[in-house]
């Protein structure tokens, strides 16, 4: 592997492990001002607090970077959509690689939805995403989503397979994709992708213990982390929820054993 990649892999990862506890906060454009994303100082706080290893921003945050950049790695996204376009499945890039080293960032990310009206475009944004951002020994954190009007369950495990392994093979160095919802299926997923699996957390679910329960059925699978946002960022104590999630990744922690870090408060 190019030393660089590594390098900035490295950074992205929990230190001392090959796991990756990173919290997307890049809603903004596609849902505004959510609870969680509009003091932002104060969730970073937390979650480097909670011992979360990296964060996703878009360029117009990257100012609240610097404070954390000795706790947190940094993934700039490219693309973005909006809910109230016709079609908030259609990502487009709304920055470059280029743009994204000027702002510090570790890593990019760009989000695809396989099944959209409009995947061949997002197929080819990623390719050349990917080929500029390795040109400089940038990473890249493939979105990958099957998404659109003929996708009836976008949890199933051969989409998800699909949507992963075309990431991998367009040359991300790290997928994101929802579970599944077992571990025998998502197994699947993980063994047909080539490069490491994180899992997306999902709408908000005011359930603690199932998303503990996805994660550690994720980690189960052979994922290699997480990159969940609302559930961590909207979470009455992200800290602890972020130190829970930590528990599963790296200390091999169950469901039930993590869930006593979600009572237990962590020193400011």
């Amino acid at each position: 592997m190019n030393p660089g990649l590594e390098t900035r892999l490295a950074r992205l990862r929990i230190p001392g492990s090959d796991a990756y506890l990173c919290i997307p906060m890049d809603h903004g454009i596609s849902v505004g001002p959510l609870p969680g994303i509009v003091d932002l100082p104060a969730t970073l706080d937390a979650i480097a607090r909670g011992g979360a290893s990296c964060v996703v921003f878009h360029k117009g945050n990257a100012r609240f970077i610097p404070p954390y950049a000795d706790k947190l790695g940094f993934i700039l996204h490219l693309s973005a959509s909006t809910s109230t376009n016709p079609d908030p499945n259609d990502k487009v890039l709304v920055t470059t690689v280029e743009e994204a080293i000027a702002h510090g960032a570790d890593a990019v990310s760009t989000h695809t939805n396989f099944g959209s009206a409009t995947e061949s475009r997002q197929l080819v944004d990623l390719g050349h995403t990917i080929t500029d951002a390795h040109r400089y020994g940038i990473p890249v954190l493939a979105m990958a989503y099957p998404r659109g009007k003929d996708i009836k369950d976008p949890y199933r495990a051969d989409l998800l397979a699909l949507a992963a392994r075309a990431a991998g093979e367009c040359g991300a160095d790290l997928v994101k994709v929802p579970y599944s919802g077992n571990v025998d299926s998502f197994r699947d997923v993980v063994k047909g992708c080539p490069v490491p699996i994180l899992i997306a957390g999902g709408p908000h679910m005011d359930d603690d213990k199932r998303l503990l329960e996805i994660v550690a059925g994720a980690t189960e699978a052979g994922a290699k982390g997480v990159s969940i946002g609302r559930n961590v960022f909207q979470h009455r104590h992200p800290d602890r929820i972020v130190a829970a999630l930590r528990a599963i990744l790296v200390d091999g922690e169950d469901a039930r054993e993590a869930g006593r870090h979600l009572t237990q408060p962590l020193p400011a």
